[in-house]
């Protein structure tokens, strides 16, 4: 992961104006930047969404199942359980269909809650599993991040009690996107499941192209009871509003999981997600789309030399070294809805990427409305 500090810059490290670029110059920059008009609608860079929508052939596939929704059928759910399953190299058996990925990781923090021991996580990391299993009566350990803001496994090691019942990754992780690699994970995934539950949130894994990251479903398809893998459609599919995810585990976890939830898929959630993952073409576009976004804000991170956590997801975080609700509250009077507030990262922002043309705006708007401030700090 790549850190990047404002003093390294304002040294000359990295400017996008060249070595050496005074912070004067550098003003001047944000002062000269060009006119984009504000955009008729509000910019969702606050809610780690496909800004594109849904592919078109997913598109069709609703259309062509809208006739269908008076029924409770199941329309191709056995067809996209096998499709996933072959996709991940694991048999339909260790695979189960959940009304978006937050079913089956509420479902994975009641099943951790049924022992009333302890749940341990990463601090900050994504809520809904820590925060069901909390409401259930278990005891959350939060480890902080460490000081690069990564995933400390060996702080989480020494969190684990007798009574730990689970522990909770995100990978990469989210509001902090980073990421521990794949043999690192294994290893220490491998090690802890011998006697406790691992669960494994893999929402945004279609986004990481570096070959030393991977799934942990690897561990699933070894056989190993104790691991749970979550992934969702809802990011690079664009299927979020039809909640559609997937939960990977041995079958007799399968069974557990499957007694449990409480939800129904939808018939177009299941003819969208069948024709999405089919659709390789829209999976490398949006790919393409949003890694063309991340070097806008990017570019502007290295202008300002401000702190940030180098991406593959479809966020980022960086620090503004202003409270967090000022900057949202700023932004949202220009049209620009961004992430909530992360304790303890009070000054810290988390962007998720919308469209090239929109988040051009959001970097004027930023610059217009923070940039001088930012830059008269570091001076």
């Amino acid at each position: 992961m790549r850190m990047i500090s404002r003093r390294q810059l304002l040294q000359g490290a990295g400017a996008v104006l060249g070595a050496g670029a005074c912070p004067a110059l550098l003003r001047a920059a944000v002062a000269q930047e060009l006119v984009i008009a504000r955009p008729d609608h509000v910019i969702r860079a606050g809610t780690n969404e496909n800004p594109y929508g849904p592919s078109r052939v997913a598109l069709q596939a609703i259309a062509e199942a809208m006739d269908l929704t008076n029924q409770y059928g199941r329309g191709h759910y056995d067809e996209l359980i096998q499709l996933v399953a072959d996709l991940n190299s694991v048999p339909v058996e260790n695979v189960v269909l959940g009304t978006g990925s937050g079913e089956i990781l509420k479902t994975g923090g009641l099943i951790a809650s049924w022992d009333k021991g302890s749940v341990v996580c990463a601090d900050p990391t994504y809520h809904d599993l820590v925060r069901y299993a909390g409401n259930a009566g278990s005891e959350i350990i939060r480890v902080p991040v460490n000081e690069n803001l990564e995933t400390d496994l060996d702080a989480i090691a020494s969190a684990i009690r007798d009574d730990t019942v689970m522990v909770y990754l995100v990978n990469p992780n989210n509001p902090l996107p980073n990421y521990v690699t794949k043999d690192i994970l294994k290893d220490f995934v491998r090690e802890v499941s011998k006697d406790r539950m691992v669960f494994v949130d893999e929402a945004y894994f279609e986004y990481i192209e570096d070959p030393d990251y991977g799934s942990m479903i690897e561990l699933v398809a070894e056989g190993n009871p104790n691991v749970i893998v979550a992934r969702t459609a809802s990011k690079i599919h664009g299927l979020a509003g039809l909640n559609v995810g997937f939960g990977f585990a041995h079958p007799a976890m399968i069974e557990r999981i499957q007694a449990l939830k409480t939800g129904r898929n939808n018939i177009l959630g299941i003819e969208a997600a069948y024709a999405s993952y089919q659709d390789l073409e829209f999976q490398d576009f949006t790919r393409r789309k949003n890694k063309e976004s991340m070097a806008i804000v990017e570019q502007m991170f290295e202008e300002l030399g401000v702190r940030y956590v180098k991406s593959q997801t479809n966020f980022t975080f960086f620090e503004t070294g202003i409270p967090v609700r000022e900057v949202n509250a700023a932004l949202l009077d220009e049209g620009i809805q961004v992430g909530r507030p992360f304790p303890p990262f009070e000054t810290w922002s988390r962007v998720s990427m919308a469209k090239p043309e929109e988040m051009r705006y959001y970097v004027q708007t930023f610059k217009r409305l923070f940039g001088r401030r930012i830059l008269d700090s570091a001076a």
